[in-house]
């Protein structure tokens, strides 16, 4: 174990005391590690737009002051009781949803949504014993999605914890615990298109551009983006891109548009903005027989998906993909091996770093909607 094992460690984390308001680097005291749990040293981390989201308080019930941050990488500082399957050294990814191993979706082959672990964004206190790791002079502070990974250090469940090569680039691979692997596994788990499909993926953000990823990975022949700013489309050809359809430049369906281009209808299409319209657009546009949508993007809570019956009795497949089917533990040592393997391009995901007592400009670039991810250094 380490020399602080079983003992509070003081480090530095960014607070989000609240909605919208800078972050603040504070001394925090990180607690050790209880049953299940274990304490990690972070060493780079990422802002995905969920943190972004409820940092301007616009989650379900917002917690302040809070630890936001969820993409990310780091090694193992220390374990709690009953953890076997880490020690220290350990070079892991936390992820916001996990695998506990012993539910009913952890057993089957088809599912991902673990029972114990499953996304929670109300919670923010640690399973075990319904407390806070993090404190300021004996005040506790809020975890977010059970990592909280703009601190120096953090206490994560074991089971949303993944083991990967010890050789990876943390600095790269910490954009895999969340939006690229979302992107990435909703084609190659979910959408499956053959070599030389057609695949349509509607937003062209981090996990958009992921999507994009996956079915250039898969050998598609045609990889439509479709997006509402056409300055994208040069950045996206990076990404596997063949084709651009601007949705504004349009006065008809988009999936109508989509039907004339390819003769029928697209073989998979992936909708990664989370708009009702596009994600009924995304249905819409594949071809009947064998087309294949997926949605990845989360819509308004009171949003209804509508659309004539008849698009199905034809044979179109919708489905739904969380964390792009992948289960933590089990599946995302692969997704890391892909990139050392030089299967899957990490590189051009990133297109900003920043040291952590500027990580507020990480937040900037993001509202700007400049780059898809910034890389932020824990150590200075």
């Amino acid at each position: 174990m380490s020399s602080a094992a079983g003992r509070v460690i003081p480090c530095k984390a960014a607070i989000s005391w609240e909605a919208g308001k800078p972050l603040v680097i504070e001394n925090v005291e990180v607690a050790p590690p209880q049953a299940m749990e274990v304490r990690i040293k972070i060493m780079y981390t990422s802002l995905c737009r969920t943190d972004l989201y409820f940092w301007e308080g616009k989650g379900p019930n917002p917690l302040f002051p809070r630890i936001l941050g969820h993409e990310a990488a780091g090694i193992v500082e220390s374990v709690g009781e009953g953890v076997s399957d880490l020690q220290v050294g350990d070079h892991v990814l936390p992820v916001f949803t996990g695998e506990c191993g012993d539910c009913n979706h952890c057993k089957s082959e088809e599912s991902n949504m673990c029972d114990l672990l499953r996304l929670d964004y109300n919670r923010g206190v640690m399973l075990t014993d319904g407390k806070c790791r993090f404190s300021i002079n004996g005040s506790p502070i809020n975890h977010f999605l059970g990592t909280s990974t703009f601190s120096q250090y953090s206490v994560v469940h074991s089971g949303c914890l993944a083991k990967i090569d010890p050789l990876a680039p943390l600095d790269k691979v910490c954009i895999l615990s969340c939006g690229v692997s979302t992107g990435l596994g909703a084609v190659l788990n979910v959408a499956k298109p053959k070599k030389g499909a057609s695949v349509a993926v509607f937003g062209l953000g981090a996990v958009g551009l992921a999507a994009a990823e996956g079915a250039r990975i898969a050998g598609a022949s045609r990889i439509i983006g479709i997006d509402r700013s056409s300055k994208r489309f040069e950045e996206a050809k990076k990404f596997g891109i063949t084709e651009f359809v601007n949705s504004k430049e349009h006065d008809r369906p988009i999936q109508e548009v989509l039907a004339e281009m390819t003769n029928g209808g697209v073989d998979r299409s992936i909708e990664c903005t989370g708009n009702i319209d596009n994600m009924i657009a995304a249905f819409e546009s594949v071809h009947d027989g064998w087309g294949v949508a997926v949605l990845v993007g989360v819509p308004n809570k009171d949003a209804a998906f509508m659309t004539k019956p008849i698009n199905v009795l034809n044979e179109r497949t919708l489905k739904g993909t969380f964390f792009g089917n992948y289960k933590p533990r089990s599946d995302l040592p692969s997704v890391v091996n892909m990139y050392m393997n030089k299967k899957l391009e990490l590189d051009k995901f990133i297109t900003h770093r920043v040291p952590f007592s500027e990580i507020n400009k990480a937040f900037e670039f993001m509202l700007k909607g400049e780059g898809l991810r910034c890389i932020i250094t824990m150590e200075e």
